[in-house]
């Protein structure tokens, strides 16, 4: 017994050796963070910009750029702040401490219900434009698609506040992680009955008079492409995060459970990482935007160079 025991002390301890919190330099925080906010930007201006963007689909990925941008900023600033209080250059009091901690989760929850939210109704959006195409126009609207996004972001706001008011009570993290798997579940059912009854419905259309079937079903595929894959993106970034908050509610001392949720600040720069890559997939995927890219940095920067 005295053996098992020893054994069991000593693996346990070598456990936790090999589980100590990853250590991320600061600079990487805020470098991320600066990336992302510049990248985000220039998606905005782009939308905003071009005319020729200014459809459903691209103001719900405006929606998206906002997310992300949000989610890396408070997420450099908070790097900023616990640098500070570590150095002692930053003294403020313990429950201040708590409430700003607070906040910065807040924010991180605003974040990705936001993003979720952005992400099914850019597939919604899809779906509308390959099934109903000829009556796309009259469905999803700008204005539809304005007071969606405003219920987004006000549902999103609304998550963020109860969050900072529960937040050391279970059942919120619960919900947090629940409404994670329904909108993954909403977005392969989406998936699965847009993608087996696509070319069906590519063959009833193309026998409609003044159809052009290949333009606009390539146009629409690109688009539910470029959604796949931003979908997997945000999957593969947010998993690690989801599975820590599930970890930490369900097995908190477990010695494995500790060691997987010891690597949060790498799950934080995985988040960071997809609101890099996301612009980059719109710049990618998007012949408009990366046109417009070009002109916010050749023309614009060309007149502030002749201003100056």
């Amino acid at each position: 017994h005295t053996n098992h025991s020893d054994e069991s002390s000593r693996s346990k301890s070598s456990a936790s050796a090999a589980c100590e919190q990853v250590h991320i330099a600061p600079e990487v925080f805020l470098t991320l963070g600066l990336i992302s906010l510049l990248e985000n930007i220039l998606v905005i201006l782009a939308i905003v910009k071009n005319k020729n963007l200014h459809s459903p689909m691209y103001f719900f990925v405006c929606s998206l750029a906002v997310a992300d941008m949000l989610v890396s900023v408070s997420n450099a600033w908070e790097t900023i702040v616990i640098h500070l209080l570590a150095n002692r250059s930053l003294v403020i009091e313990d429950h201040f401490i708590r409430q700003m901690d607070n906040v910065f989760d807040s924010l991180i929850c605003i974040s990705v219900v936001a993003s979720m939210w952005s992400l099914l109704a850019i597939a919604v959006d899809r779906y509308v434009t390959i099934f109903y195409a000829l009556r796309y126009h009259n469905i999803m609207t700008v204005r539809r698609a304005g007071i969606l996004i405003s219920s987004i972001w006000t549902f999103s706001t609304g998550c963020g506040i109860i969050f900072i008011i529960y937040s050391d009570t279970k059942p919120v993290v619960v919900c947090l992680v629940a409404m994670f798997f329904a909108m993954l579940l909403m977005m392969a059912s989406l998936y699965s009955h847009m993608f087996l009854l696509a070319r069906s419905h590519v063959k009833r259309m193309a026998a409609l008079p003044g159809y052009n079937a290949n333009i606009r079903q390539r146009a629409s595929m690109k688009g539910a492409v470029t959604l796949t894959i931003l979908l997997g993106i945000f999957i593969v970034c947010w998993a690690p995060f989801f599975l820590h908050l599930i970890l930490m509610i369900s097995c908190p001392r477990n010695i494995y459970c500790i060691c997987f949720m010891s690597h949060f600040n790498m799950y934080l720069i995985l988040i960071m990482c997809n609101s890099v890559i996301d612009p980059l997939i719109y710049a990618l995927r998007s012949q408009e935007m990366r046109k417009t890219f070009k002109e916010i940095f050749c023309c614009d920067g060309l007149r502030s160079l002749w201003n100056l």
